[in-house]
């Protein structure tokens, strides 16, 4: 995925543009980290973390952001909890 960013859009980004990064693991939140201070994303847009269902506990990221206190929001995957986690389309 990161091969088809077309990354001078980011500079782009307001306040009124969200960022958000879907995090599978302590790799993925370390590139995505990186990501938010390389391009001071926190001042510039809105950030969203979330974990990848049934991948990352959301306890385990939430603890990981709190701790860096990362300008990010924290954010399920509201869909995978109201519905079947399988369902497609909804």
């Amino acid at each position: 995925m990161m091969d088809r960013m077309h990354w001078p859009n980011v500079t782009r980004l307001t306040s009124k543009d969200e960022a958000k990064f879907v995090i599978k693991d302590r790799a993925d939140y370390t590139w995505a980290s990186g990501i938010v201070a390389q391009y001071d994303l926190g001042h510039r847009a809105h950030v969203l973390f979330s974990p990848v269902f049934g991948a990352l506990e959301p306890k385990q990221l939430a603890e990981w952001v709190l701790a860096d206190r990362l300008p990010v929001r924290f954010q399920l995957q509201l869909h995978k909890l109201i519905w079947n986690p399988d369902m497609r389309g909804v």
